[in-house]
């Protein structure tokens, strides 16, 4: 009987077997080690988290508006009604110290009648009779009288949609073209490469807000919109990797094997840039987020009811002195947010560099 023989491991200087590494292992041990970007990894999953799992979270409709709490602060011991009625009586005697004077009948009895309100008003929600002026607002309200808490987390569905999925659109345009350019050359090179000379001469802002203003106010729109000339610099960056590996030794070997030029490029050369891609595409995240913050502040983001942190940071501009909360809630978050992919693009750069200067 012929017993197979088992593959026999290469072997190290202890004379123990040394197994072969990849390059995405080899990356993520290092990355580990980069406490700063796994910082960002941590906060990156846990927006993500929070903003999927947002149907199912114990928090108020980000739609739904309670016109007596208009621009109540964010606390964490006081309920709506307390609020709303410390900011009436705070309202009432700072009118009277202005005349010189006490509270009228009048006034008190407008104050008992708003405790009344507040201890018996009800309404319907979702099915369900319910208290409103028991509600507690963490991040306080809006000028509608909306939770900002909520409209910060449904904000950040739209916001992190709007960088995965731009950044996706634009990268698979740019990785295609790229590397149609880079492998064929000649003519096929140059008529791309000038398409895309083109358009970076042209105002990137100025054609996304002309798109913007000419198909409409819609989320659609915009990913189009921004994800339509951002394909430019992944196209470049393709290009370049793709023209250094076309004549490495595996390439011709491929090609001496009968592949065909599709196959060379999806199944070969790609998968060796792949590195480069994944770092660029995590840069490119925070500044299509960044971009649709612009066009909100500019009015062309995100229409009513839906809100994206750039819309909600655009809206608030104007009341920011008197109700910094509806503020500083969506910056803060989409600040921690850019920050956490900020320093994860990083980590993930000198993860995929082994021969660079920030070593582990």
């Amino acid at each position: 009987m012929i017993k197979e023989k088992s593959a026999v491991l290469p072997v190290n200087e202890f004379n123990q077997p040394d197994k072969g590494v990849s390059l995405t292992l080899d990356a993520w041990r290092r990355l580990k080690k980069n406490h700063m970007a796994m910082a960002g990894l941590v906060l990156v999953i846990f927006f993500i988290l929070i903003s999927v799992l947002a149907p199912v979270l114990p928090i108020y409709s980000y739609t739904e508006q309670v016109i007596d709490h208009q621009y109540l602060p964010p606390s964490l011991t006081k309920n709506a009604g307390q609020l709303y009625y410390e900011r009436t009586l705070g309202q009432m005697n700072a009118l009277a110290e202005k005349e010189k004077r006490d509270l009228n009948q009048e006034e008190l009895a407008a104050l008992e009648q708003i405790k009344y309100r507040i201890a018996n008003e009800t309404a319907v929600i979702n099915g369900k009779e319910v208290k409103v002026h028991e509600r507690r607002y963490l991040f306080g309200t809006d000028y509608l009288g909306r939770d900002m808490l909520a409209r910060v987390i449904y904000g950040g569905q739209i916001s992190i949609a709007i960088g995965f999925v731009g950044t996706i659109t634009s990268v698979l345009i740019g990785i295609v073209l790229g590397a149609i350019a880079g492998y064929l050359g000649g003519k096929v090179d140059y008529i791309i490469m000038r398409i895309v000379d083109v358009i970076y001469g042209l105002p990137y802002m100025m054609l996304v807000i002309i798109f913007m203003a000419i198909f409409g106010r819609n989320i659609i729109n915009l990913f189009v919109a921004l994800a339509v000339v951002s394909w430019l610099t992944v196209a470049r960056v393709v290009r370049g990797q793709i023209m250094s590996l076309k004549n490495s030794e595996f390439v011709e070997a491929a090609r001496s094997s009968g592949a065909s030029t599709t196959r060379i490029i999806f199944r070969h050369l790609l998968p060796n840039t792949l590195g480069v891609i994944i770092v660029f595409s995590t840069l490119r995240i925070p500044t299509f987020i960044m971009l649709e913050a612009f066009l909100s502040f500019l009015g062309l983001g995100i229409s009513a009811p839906l809100a994206s942190w750039g819309s909600l940071v655009g809206h608030a501009v104007d009341g920011m002195n008197l109700y910094p909360w509806r503020l500083f809630f969506p910056a803060a978050a989409m600040t921690l947010f850019l920050f956490g992919m900020n320093f994860l693009g990083d980590g993930l750069r000198d993860a995929f560099d082994p021969q660079g200067k920030n070593k582990f």
